[in-house]
């Protein structure tokens, strides 16, 4: 692959003063296109061999393309916020919105690469990291976003002549020396590099890879790689929905797992008071403790109106320091949301180390009210299963605990509370005329549930289903769950 890169692709000045007015235009009529139609994202993921010039070509797109919609992000060694949350995280915080078109130096593919250098990785290792990277591209090219990947290479000749400046200084772009590791192993990064890319081109976000020996010719390509993607999308902008395979079995008895939890549970109130402090005393001092500072917790309430996510939700947060939680309240998504992949908005709530984030409805939304209500498309809903499989075993590969609570309580015991809830005053806001519309589809939504729980609870993230037809059952067992997730974790 990188013995390909010769001195045979180079271009006469008067071939690039002919070819790049129009491919400025092509650039720029493509990108005005994309901001106002808004339809997906650009991703372009610029990498490539040291000393190929992956910063002049960064700084040539700039020149070309309106740099109002265009942004770029550099990763270079985690900070201390980014280690403190999963690998990821970072690169979905900075994923551009439908309509723009983000650059991405230094990406994903430069830590399993640099961990493999130090030695931190082994071949079945590295393997598995290229396995997670291609899930994660598929999932974006899923959600809508054109991925561009770009390998810049040069000739080895051309490739020390350019080092050489750089070690005299004669070079600005001095930060190449570091990119895929030391001179010492400049060999061996060439051969992990072509694993990389031999792994990771896929029909959805292959490979180019770009000549550079020739800076203009390298600009050029890169250009009009770009550009064409762009308009070949722009004139297509709804490739055929895949559900990659999700096949639903048809429930003919009508049971769900719903009818499998014991509803009948109680607790008198001495018995709740005498378990709640004992709980919230443990949870408190779990979350506290030096093991828990490596770690953190993400807790998912899922269930059916009414059921009392609200209640179990303030019996957790008052056993937890306040500065070190966060209950985020998940409705319909905003339309900053809407323009980024369906998972950006729970990503970017991730807590860090030592931090608990609190999920009042979650991702679980895709496969439940957008399933049933018709918000998100057969293929969207069916590989969400999959996404979110994936999504939950990433936090917990990076350290998160994740515990997802369904609170489950019978068709008759909702109505009496949704009557109850108009008569008092201070309740009346928990009732709204989409409540009783909900109500009237549930058996469509014991369905959708019970799909839920059957293909999302796996070994890295298990659903807890609780019987909140009493209350007082319901919180002590979330508080109870809670404890045992966390000592199991922390050891």
């Amino acid at each position: 692959m990188f013995e390909s890169a010769g001195q045979d692709h180079r271009l006469s000045k008067e071939v690039y003063r002919k070819e790049e007015p129009k491919l400025r235009s092509d650039l720029i009529e493509g990108q005005l296109e994309l901001s106002e139609k808004k339809d997906f994202a650009v991703v372009i993921v610029v990498t490539g061999m040291d000393g190929a010039g992956k910063g002049a070509v960064i700084r040539r797109l700039y020149e070309w393309l309106d740099p109002r919609h265009l942004r770029s992000n550099a990763y270079d060694e985690p900070t201390d916020e980014e280690r403190e949350r999963p690998r990821m995280w970072r690169y979905w915080r900075d994923l551009p919105p439908r309509g723009e078109i983000g650059i991405v130096f230094g990406s994903w593919y430069n830590e399993p690469l640099s961990r493999v250098l130090r030695g931190e990785l082994d071949a079945a290792d590295l393997e598995q990291e290229l396995a997670g990277i291609n899930r994660f591209e598929k999932m974006l090219a899923d959600e809508g976003v054109l991925l561009v990947k770009l390998l810049l290479v040069v000739s080895a000749e051309e490739q020390k002549r350019r080092l050489a400046e750089v070690a005299r200084g004669d070079n600005l772009n001095r930060h190449v020396l570091e990119e895929w590791g030391k001179p010492t192993s400049r060999r061996r990064s060439r051969h992990l590099a072509e694993l990389v890319i031999s792994r990771t081109s896929s029909g959805h976000a292959p490979w180019v890879v770009v000549p550079s020996d020739d800076g203009e010719y390298r600009d050029l390509m890169t250009g009009r790689t770009i550009a064409d993607a762009i308009r070949r999308r722009l004139d297509v902008p709804n490739p055929a929905p895949v559900a990659n395979g999700s096949v639903l079995v048809p429930n003919l008895d009508r049971k769900t797992v719903l009818d499998s939890i014991d509803l009948g549970r109680r607790l008198d109130i001495d018995d709740y008071k005498a378990r709640l402090d004992r709980w919230q005393d443990r949870l408190a001092l779990l979350t506290e403790s030096k093991a828990f500072r490596e770690r953190s917790l993400v807790v998912v309430f899922e269930g059916s109106d009414a059921a009392g996510k609200g209640g179990a939700i303030r019996r957790v947060t008052a056993a937890l320091d306040p500065r070190r939680f966060r209950v985020n309240s998940v409705a319909a998504p905003t339309d900053e949301e809407r323009a980024q992949p369906y998972l950006w908005r729970f990503w970017r709530r991730i807590p860090r180390h030592g931090h608990v984030g609190i999920f009042d409805r979650s991702w679980y939304g895709r496969v439940l009210v957008e399933r049933v209500e018709g918000f998100a498309s057969d293929p969207e809903w069916l590989r969400a299963y999959g996404e979110i499989n994936e999504f939950e075993e990433e936090l917990s590969r990076d350290g998160v605990i994740v515990v997802k609570f369904w609170l489950a309580i019978s068709k008759a015991e909702q109505l009496r509370r949704f009557k109850q809830r108009e008569k008092i005053p201070f309740k009346q806001f928990k009732i709204t005329p989409e409540d009783w519309r909900n109500r009237d589809k549930w058996d469509l939504y014991a369905q959708a549930v019970s799909d839920m729980v059957d293909r999302t609870s796996t070994p890295a993230a298990r659903w807890t289903l609780v019987s909140a037809e009493d209350k007082r059952w319901a919180r002590v067992a979330v508080l109870k769950t809670l404890c045992r997730a966390i000592e199991t974790a922390t050891g």
